[in-house]
């Protein structure tokens, strides 16, 4: 079988972790020495012993009187025991001259060195000074209110071992014992580079079919967290020659490099075609059965591995942290990561692909009776699913369905589970994201899942929400919102906007019709393409009601935000949609009013009491908010704050 031959040799997960693992030397990098200044992070590479004591003397807890315990037996309030003061007074760092003899008290500070003789110190609170006399009105034993000499850390005791990361805990350890270099695990130098004519760098220009660099920003930083120390090459266009140069310089002064884009056979992908020359042992890996992360290329030289990611950023961070970042970790001295997983009920049936393991990223929300996970289905050129689910559900590559009920294992990524203040489901609004931002900068959290109208409702009845907002008009009461409640619901009132037909401007088959004519024109003319909303959103139920049955070009294009809609007609990807006034507005798309719509919120009754929705309401109502939202339509800067 020739080399190209093997490419795309799809395998399970575990047989591509072997094959990764076996074809390199997984033992930490080596060592070097680092002034304590800069050990934070690190991992330390070898024991640390005490060349002192901690404390380094018998110490003062206290301010009071230094004293020998057995003088102050008895001694009560009414009848406190006297004591010969001393001229002495003993302040920190002060090396004590005096010998406490029975009968006898010296001043003493916290932190004090205690003198020869004494035993014990009495707290200032419980002692009057007199005619050059302590009157001790509390008895001690002998030690109370001492740290003895060794008491922390005794001369020749391991205080660290190989491989403790250190954080400030340590680093102040180790600066208790006089410490000033440490020697610790080298980090791992790891080369990054982008690759695609497609792909630009933050802060150009932007253009037509063109991305912004995500992947090496977010790599980079996944990398510094694996313990490695990443280097950004910059991006490569889809040029041979120079991938190959780029690549074999990296390989001479790195210790891994990373490529996203190009892991598959596409013509223009040219990772592959790069890392099928490297030798000894060469390619080990190109296919794995997973979703996302399929098309995953590892190759190793010499020691070195060069791993090709997908492009798309969810499968890229996603393999990163499946098979890159645990290699990492013990090139840098780390332990592995610790995983934590929680149980959660499955809001929705979701369908998989047989033959592939599947990691499926959700959100998790707190219902009334336990955990329910919402599956974030972005798909995996999303930048923001990664970064916005709390966890992922293992779906076995034999499974090819899950029902909605069913009892899931989600392992949690990051820090463990940090439920959101505030739980929102339903319809999206421009208005909305507003208000959840002021009710971040007044200290509340707050997790939105734009599921539409309908899906915030129903998961308002199921008490997996604390907020839904929607819009939702009932044909036969000719009312929003108020329909659709129960007994276990409450309407919060929220505020009107309007829903229309948005199109380019200067666009004739639009410009100057009334909604009535635009109806009549995109019925009877299907070539005219569309972008529709997401199933279940109240301004779907208002195009459906517009199309009468049509099915227009792009009606099976559904994205789940008025942003989204207004984006596709300005970059000509579709001639119309239908939005809220103020995302046109925003855009400068012309806009025909088909209704005005109340846009409410539904709250379950149990779930009135929590504090961040109280603000939340407070916010809504109050008077400054609502002349703001009013008159959104004509701000064509919505995103920023309110004056009121």
């Amino acid at each position: 079988m020739s080399r190209q031959d093997q490419f795309l040799d799809v395998i399970d997960r575990d047989e591509a972790q072997r094959r990764f693992h076996a074809a390199m030397d997984l033992s930490p990098l080596g060592t070097e020495c680092v002034p304590l200044s800069l050990a934070l992070g690190r991992v330390l590479s070898t024991t640390v012993s005490a060349a002192v004591d901690v404390p380094a003397f018998d110490r003062s807890n206290f301010d009071g009187y230094a004293v020998r315990g057995e003088d102050t037996s008895g001694a009560t309030e009414l009848q406190p025991r006297s004591l010969q003061l001393l001229s002495e007074r003993i302040e920190a760092g002060r090396v004590p001259e005096l010998e406490v003899l029975s009968g006898q008290a010296v001043v003493i500070a916290t932190g004090g060195m205690v003198p020869r003789g004494a035993d014990a110190v009495v707290m200032v609170e419980s002692a009057d000074e007199e005619s050059g006399r302590v009157l001790v009105r509390r008895s001690v034993s002998a030690g109370t209110g001492i740290s003895f000499a060794g008491t922390d850390i005794s001369v020749g005791e391991v205080v660290l071992r190989p491989g403790t990361l250190l954080t400030s805990r340590e680093t102040g350890v180790l600066a208790a014992i006089g410490e000033t270099q440490v020697e610790v695990f080298r980090r791992p130098s790891v080369a990054i580079f982008s690759t695609g004519n497609e792909i630009i760098a933050p802060g150009k220009p932007s253009r037509p079919a063109a991305v912004y660099d995500s992947n090496s920003r977010v790599l980079a930083d996944a990398v510094l967290e694996a313990g490695g120390l990443p280097w950004f090459g910059g991006i490569i266009r889809d040029d041979s020659a120079s991938l190959q140069a780029a690549v074999t310089s990296a390989l001479a002064e790195h210790d891994m490099v990373l490529l996203s884009g190009g892991t598959s056979k596409g013509e223009g992908d040219l990772c592959y075609r790069v890392v099928r020359e490297l030798k000894q042992p060469g390619i080990v890996v190109h296919g794995v059965a997973l979703k996302p992360g399929k098309p995953l290329c590892i190759a190793v030289e010499n020691g070195v591995p060069v791993i090709v990611l997908p492009g798309f950023p969810t499968s890229a961070i996603f393999t990163f942290h499946e098979f890159v970042a645990p290699v990492l970790r013990r090139l840098a001295g780390r332990s592995p990561a610790a995983t934590e997983t929680v149980t959660a009920e499955l809001a929705v049936q979701v369908n998989s692909e047989v033959g592939r393991t599947e990691y499926l990223l959700v959100a998790l929300i707190p219902a009334d009776h336990g955990l329910r996970a919402f599956p974030m289905g972005k798909g995996s050129g999303s930048v923001t699913t990664f970064s916005r689910a709390d966890g992922f559900i293992t779906i076995p590559r034999h499974t090819e369905l899950l029902v909605a009920g069913e009892s899931v294992r989600v392992q949690l990524q990051g820090q463990g589970l940090q439920p959101a203040d505030l739980i929102v489901i339903g319809s999206h609004c421009p208005g909305l994201d507003w208000l959840l931002t002021e009710l971040q900068r007044q200290g509340f959290s707050a997790k939105l899942l734009t599921l539409g109208s309908t899906a915030g409702l129903m998961a308002a009845k199921r008490g997996e929400c604390d907020l839904a907002g929607v819009h939702l008009l009932d044909p036969e009461t000719g009312q929003y919102n108020t329909p659709w409640l129960t007994e276990s619901l409450q309407l919060i009132p929220g505020y009107q906007r309007s829903q229309g037909i948005v199109f380019r401007r200067g666009d004739e088959r639009f410009e100057g019709r009334s909604a009535e004519q635009l109806a009549e024109l995109i019925r009877s003319q299907p070539g005219l393409r569309m972008v529709n909303r997401n199933v279940g959103s109240g301004t779907r139920i208002l195009i459906d009601q517009l199309l009468a049955g049509a099915r227009p070009a792009g009606y099976a294009v559904q994205p789940g935000n008025h942003a989204a809609v207004v984006t596709a007609v300005a970059q000509q990807r579709a001639d119309w949609g239908v939005a809220v006034a103020h995302a046109a507005a925003a855009s400068g798309l012309g806009f025909v009013p088909l209704q005005q719509e109340q846009f409410d919120f539904v709250v379950p009754k149990t779930r009135l009491h929590r504090p961040a929705l109280r603000v939340f309401c407070d916010l809504l109502g109050s008077a400054g908010m609502q002349t703001f939202l009013a008159g959104l339509a004509d701000r064509k800067g919505w995103q920023g704050r309110s004056d009121q």
